[in-house]
Parts: C-alpha cells; sequence; structure tokens
C-alpha cells in the first residue's frame, strides 16, 4: 500500500468505496463459531422441526392433490349407459351422487335385458362382461328391501323336502334312479342356489339322497356357472327332475325357455318359477298359467302370498297320463272344432312377441 493509499478510498474514484464489513462471530448456545466450525445443536432442533413441518405441508398437499383428482368426472366407456367409478375414499356427497348414478346405470341395464331376445343378451354380456356384475350388484341391492329373497325360498324348499320325505315319495323331490334328484338353474346368477344347496349335502348322506345342481347363466360369475343362452342348454333329454327359473324369465323370448325346460325335464319332473307381480298380465296369473299349460305342462300349484313376487309350481306328466289327456281331446273334436292351443299360443307370438303382454317387462320408472 502506497502512502496515499487509505483503505476505503480509491485514488481514481470521487466517492468513497464501500467497504465490505468483516463476518462477525456468531454465537448459539453461548458457543463461539471457530475456524469454519459450526455447533449444531440449536440448529438441528430448528432444522428437525422445520422438517417435520415441510413433511406435513408435503402430505397436506399430496392428499389434496389426489383428492382433487379423485373429484374429477371420470372419462365414460363407449356404453350407451352411464358409467360408475368405484372408490371407498369420495365424500359423503360424491358417494351418494355415485350412489345415483349406479342405480340409473342397473335400470339401463335390466331394460336391455328385459327387452331383447336371449341370443342378443348373451352377445351384450359377451362384449361388455361388466355389465352382468353391476346388473347383479344392483339386484342385491334391490331385493335388500324385500321380505325374502326367492332363491331362499327355493332352498329352503329343496331342504325341506329332501330331509324330512324320500325321493319320489308323495311330499319328497322327483328323481332319477339311486335317489338321484338333477336341478337345472337357469339365469342362475352367481349360482347361489347351488352353492346353498352344496353346504347342506352332508347332512342327506344318512338317506343317500344325491343332489346335482346345474347352473346356468350369460357370464361364468364362478365354477358353479356354464354360459349359455338358457333357450338352449347343454344337457340331454330328461336329464333333470327340478327346473327352475327365479325371477330369469326376462328376454322377449322368454316361452323358449319354457320349452327347453319340457325338454331337460324326465316325467313327473318339476318346473318352479318365481316372477315380480307386476309382471303378470291378470292377478293370479292365469293368461301366464295357461300358457304353460299349452306346452304339455299341468299346474300343481301358486304361491302369491309374498307381495313381491308370485311362486308357480308346475309338472311334466308321465306318457300314461299325457296319452288320456289326449285322448279327452280328441273326443272334444268330434264334437267341437277346436285350434290347438299350442298352434294357437306361437301365431300370437309371430305377430307379437311374449314380453310385451304374457308377462310385461320389468322396467324402472326414470328418476
Amino acid at each position: 500500500m502506497s502512502l496515499f493509499e487509505v483503505d476505503g478510498w480509491g485514488l481514481e474514484g470521487k466517492k468513497v468505496a464501500e467497504a465490505v464489513p468483516k463476518p462477525k462471530p456468531v454465537k448459539e448456545n453461548n458457543v463461539t463459531k471457530k475456524d469454519g466450525k459450526k455447533v449444531k445443536q440449536k440448529k438441528q432442533k430448528q432444522g428437525s422441526k422445520v422438517h417435520h413441518a415441510k413433511q406435513e405441508d408435503n402430505d397436506i398437499s399430496t392428499a389434496v392433490s389426489a383428492d382433487n383428482s379423485k373429484s374429477k368426472p371420470t372419462q365414460p366407456k363407449p356404453s350407451k349407459a352411464p358409467q360408475v367409478a368405484t372408490n371407498s375414499s369420495l365424500t359423503p356427497l360424491q358417494r351418494k351422487m355415485m350412489a345415483k348414478l349406479a342405480g340409473s346405470r342397473f335400470r339401463w341395464i335390466n331394460e336391455q335385458l328385459y327387452t331383447i331376445k336371449s341370443d342378443e343378451a348373451l352377445k351384450l354380456i359377451q362384449e361388455q362382461p361388466e355389465l352382468f356384475e353391476e346388473y347383479h350388484e344392483g339386484f342385491r341391492s334391490q331385493v335388500q328391501s324385500w321380505p325374502e329373497n326367492p332363491v331362499d325360498v327355493f332352498v329352503n324348499q329343496i331342504k325341506t323336502r329332501a330331509t324330512t320325505r324320500y325321493v319320489n315319495a308323495p311330499g319328497g323331490l322327483p328323481g332319477l334312479a339311486n335317489s338321484r334328484v338333477v336341478i337345472a338353474d337357469m339365469g342362475c346368477g352367481e349360482a347361489q342356489l347351488a352353492q346353498d344347496v352344496k353346504k347342506f349335502m352332508p347332512s342327506l348322506k344318512k338317506k343317500k339322497i344325491k343332489i346335482d345342481v346345474h347352473s346356468f347363466d350369460l357370464k361364468k360369475a364362478n365354477n358353479f356357472v356354464t354360459v349359455a343362452d338358457i333357450k338352449n342348454v347343454p344337457l340331454a333329454d330328461e336329464s333333470c327332475t327340478i327346473v327352475i327359473f327365479c325371477l330369469a324369465l326376462m328376454g322377449t323370448n322368454f316361452l323358449d325357455f319354457i320349452a327347453e325346460a319340457y325338454r331337460l325335464l324326465a316325467p313327473r319332473g318339476e318346473l318352479w318359477i318365481a316372477e315380480i307381480k307386476s309382471r303378470l298380465s291378470d292377478e293370479k296369473g292365469t293368461e301366464f298359467i295357461e300358457a304353460l299349460k299349452s306346452f304339455g305342462f299341468f299346474h300343481k300349484s301358486t304361491d302369491d302370498s309374498n307381495k313381491m313376487f308370485t311362486r308357480f309350481e308346475f309338472f311334466k306328466p308321465p306318457p300314461d297320463i299325457l296319452a288320456e289327456r289326449r285322448a279327452k281331446e280328441e273326443k272334444k273334436r268330434k264334437f267341437v272344432e277346436k285350434e290347438n292351443k299350442l298352434e294357437a299360443l306361437e301365431t300370437k307370438r309371430q305377430k307379437r312377441p311374449e314380453g310385451e303382454w304374457l308377462l310385461k317387462p320389468c322396467i324402472y320408472k326414470r328418476r
């Protein structure tokens, strides 16, 4: 430094240069920093608090972001029905809205199944298999408000008749040789009947009764189910002793299902049907009963004690009773020209499908 240089002054400058202050030693917890070494006791405590605060902010930010992303409406899949997303973390308002959307979709699927032919319904489920689960989820929700489920009624009837009577005895279940009862559950859904029968089968070992249940529907919901259009199932003629339609006469061509049931049943085999009361064209189901008698069934009983559905039982007469019946009809024809009932029914079906007049489609009111 020359004689005329002073710290903080510039020889060529007219103003005083800004002096750079020297760093002062900092004390933390009464300990002075020396030689670049830091005492971190206090800093670590403060840093820990800041870290936790930031972490909580990040957690809240992530949760809010996830909630916002869940609140955005999902893009619907290509379908005429409204799409439904399921998420247990939705808000109460969102869950309420999703429930309404699920109900709307159930009604749409239900209407499709009642207003198209069975082969079209099979194609629909094959193309959009998710519809099957959504329909049955909605159906389970509906049945919860009923006094009883018709499937439970049929299961209890099978159990009672199997445990209190021998096969083919009065009041017992109809069976084939060796006390073997074969049931075809047509339109079985998730095969609840087959699963429930399997549960009480061990109790029948002493009576040496064997019950086989074949379950058919549009989709294989589990290993109990065989996929089929129930107007044509893969079973041999007269191979069953009971055929059941539990709320399953849904297609516009449901009388084809009845014809298939007649083919499947062995002589003295029984047809069990449960249907929603509002579907019947008359209060007692007389027109429905007469239509099934046209296929050769004999009407056994009607139970309309439940406020939601009516149960019907028919049986397939053995050859000797059929021969006697035909002889009586021939005698009547000698005096009065009478049109064959089945031919008359088929003529009526060609003009208008039975799903429009014999059993009305079960369509829920739009909200």
